[in-house]
Formats: structure tokens, sequence, C-alpha cells
């Protein structure tokens, strides 16, 4: 990354092309910031404006029981982005790809393959319109993104998705890392034990675990492992795989039909889901076997394994919002769709005095706009980078990046 002046704050408006393609998500979103004085309809932060034009998504879905391997997802990615990339531009109302400022795409953290397929065409977008490259911290696009949204003014902020799981505060210009799983990734956890059941992968197992979960009637005893700001989570789950091999254990057949997979999700729309709303207000029906004390049901398991891991997130970001003496809590990422999360961590901090903030799937699951704002935020800081070095790494820290504020 290379240092230039600053962009002047209030003389027109800036737009970003982002590209993300960590996981089997891939997304494009174009986004502007307005200054003060410009007209908007978007978000108004500190005096400025957010508008997000376009925010357009593809999900690589495999087959219930299979996770997805990283050369496969590279080639949906390839397959698909030339689409996503023009749908994005068209939906933005943008004439070319010429009318951006500047290009900017997931160096990573995220799986290698996926990475570097998005990476190469973001690279190439790049030279074909001149336009500069500037490579953003998947976590810290998150993290940006659902500050803008909510309008957190320095929150705790708990960062779960299927690759990652923190703790994480705002200091000295770096996000920095208070506590973090030292195993498996929450998200991870549960796609796992999604497979081990049979749950569909549309529109995404974690989903698809919250359903069940709610007709769960049975907390079955779990392993609780938090080591002062840091969670366990394997142990935990081997321990509900082992449930499975109970004699009390009754299989379910799941339904995993969600709708037609491999549509173009834009705006409120998410992949799969254009005649199915992601969030149905109506309850899952209950299975016969749900009260009956000698049965443990695939619900049960849900359930179970939701509430011990929420508890565990819960008091470790409860620990280090005592420890900075913070009062709000933000919860990003794919996991921070889960209403049950939600609602326990806003009783926790409700109990504080505080607030949690928290974003639909538009926005908490992996996406191009918050790439496209996270690197605007620092183009107009001056930062940019070099097509020499415009390379991607699976293990790029959250602590790493240099966080300026332009509001």
């Amino acid at each position: 990354m290379t240092r230039h002046d600053p962009l002047p704050t209030v003389d027109r408006p800036y737009l970003a092309l982002g590209l993300e393609g960590s996981a089997n998500k891939l997304g494009v979103g174009v986004i502007r910031h307005v200054p003060p004085n410009g007209q908007s309809s978007g978000v108004e932060i500190n005096n400025a404006h957010v508008d997000i034009l376009s925010n357009v998504r593809h999900t690589y879905v495999t087959p219930p029981g299979e996770g997805f391997q990283p050369g496969d997802t590279a080639k949906h990615h390839k397959h698909w982005i030339v689409r996503v990339v023009a749908e994005a531009v068209r939906s933005a109302g943008l004439k070319s790809i010429a009318e951006v400022d500047c290009i900017c795409y997931t160096k990573g953290p995220g799986m290698g393959a996926p990475l570097q397929s998005v990476s190469l065409v973001a690279r190439t977008l790049s030279i074909l319109y001149k336009k500069p490259l500037v490579g953003v911290n998947h976590c810290v696009g998150h993290i940006e993104m659902g500050r803008t949204i909510t309008g957190a003014v320095n929150p705790v902020v708990l960062y779960v998705s299927g690759g990652n799981t923190q703790v994480i505060a705002y200091s000295a210009q770096r996000y920095r890392i208070f506590g973090e799983t030292l195993d498996i990734a929450v998200g991870n956890c549960l796609d796992r034990f999604a497979r081990v059941i049979g749950l569909s992968n549309d529109p995404s197992p974690g989903y698809n675990i919250e359903r069940a979960a709610r007709r769960g009637r049975r907390l079955l005893p779990l392993p609780y492992t938090t080591k002062g700001m840091d969670v366990s989570l394997a142990g935990m789950l081997s321990a509900t795989e082992a449930y499975t091999k109970d004699s009390r254990f009754v299989p379910e057949k799941f339904d995993d039909q969600h709708g037609q997979v491999g549509s173009l999700a834009n705006g409120t729309q998410w992949t799969g889901a254009a005649n199915n709303p992601l969030r149905d207000t109506e309850e899952p029906e209950e299975s016969v076997q749900d009260t009956d004390e000698n049965v443990i049901t695939p619900a049960d398991l849900c359930f179970s394994l939701q509430e011990h891991v929420f508890a565990m997130l819960v008091e470790i970001t409860e620990r280090a919002m005592a420890h900075i003496g913070s009062r709000d809590v933000l919860v990003v990422g794919g996991v921070g769709s889960n209403q049950r999360l939600q609602e326990m961590m806003g009783i926790m901090a409700s109990e504080r005095g505080g607030h949690v903030f928290a974003t639909d799937e538009r926005f908490c699951i992996d996406n191009g706009i918050m790439i496209a704002h996270a690197g605007l935020l620092a183009y107009r800081m001056g930062q940019r980078t070099p097509l020499e070095k415009s390379t991607t790494t699976q293990r790029y820290r959250t602590d790493t990046p240099l966080i300026e504020v332009c509001y």
C-alpha cells in the first residue's frame, strides 16, 4: 500500500467499485460518498452521505452434506464474475466503469484460489480503465460497513463469520483484537454440523441451523470453553456430533427446496430467495418427537449448539466491553445476521445500559459494497495498492491495516 495526500472532503462525490470473493459468495457493489452539501438519499454519517448504488451477489451452493472446495469455488467465481460486474454497473446507473474513482478488491483473509480469481479481475479492470487499485482487508470491510449502516460510535465489535471469530475494538489507528477463536470459527462450526445432520446449504447452512433451532425443545449439555477473551469451539462441535450416535437420536429428512439457486441477488434480495424472503415470520412446524423426553432430534441439537456457542460469544464480548469501558456492541459478519445471537447480545448490552448494533443479510453476509466502502475510505485518505503489490493473502490480520477516518 502506498501513501498519497488525502483527497478533498467536500469538492465532489466519490465512487468506488468493490469486488468480494474470499469464500463461496461472489459480490460486486458500487458505492458513492457524497459531500455534506451534496444531494443524497443515502445514509447520513457525521454530516456526510453514503449512497449504496448497487449490491449484487451470487453464491456457490453445494449439495447437502458437502462443503465448498477452494478450486470449485474459484471456478464458480470465474464463471460468474463478468455477469455480476455487468449487473452491478447497470444497477448503479453507470454508463461505464470509467465513471468510478477506484477499484477495490478483497486482499484477504480468505480462501486462496477464490481470492486470486477475483483479484485477477480487479487488476484487469484497473488496467483497462486506468483506475487505481485499493486492496481491502475483508474483516475491516465488515466493520466499516457495519459502523456506517448502524451509526455505531466506537463500539466493541464481535466479528463472526465462516472463517473468523474475533472481539475487536479501535485504538490508535488500528482495529485491535482482544479475543478470538483458538481453533475453528463459529460459522465453520455451524456449517460442519449442518453437514453432519444433512441440512441444505441453500441459502446457507448457518441460516438453516437457525431455523431448525427454533423447533428445539431440549437443551443438552455441551462443553463450554472460554479462556479469558478467547473461545474454543472444536470440542463443542465434536460433543454435538456425538449425540447423533446416541440411541435416542432420531434423524430427520429435511426439505431443501428454498427457491431457485444461482439467481442474481440485488438490493434487498439474497441469492435463492427471490420468491421466498430469508426472514420468514412463520414459526417452523414442530416435529412429532419434539415433546418426547426419550428422543433427541436434530432440532434439539441445533438449539443446544446455538445456545452454548452464542453464550460463549456474549461472555467474551462483555468481558471486552468491561475492559475498555464500552457499553455498545456491533455484531458483524455472516453469523451476525442470526436473530438469536442478536437477541442474546441485546439482552447483555441493555443490562449494561448500552445497545447492540447489527444489520441484516444485505450487509452482514459477504458483499461487494463493504469492500467498495472500506476501499473508498482508504482511497480518500491517500492509500493506493500498486499493481505490482496487488497480491492476495489467506492470512491478513484485522489489526494489520492502518485505519484513518475521513468523515
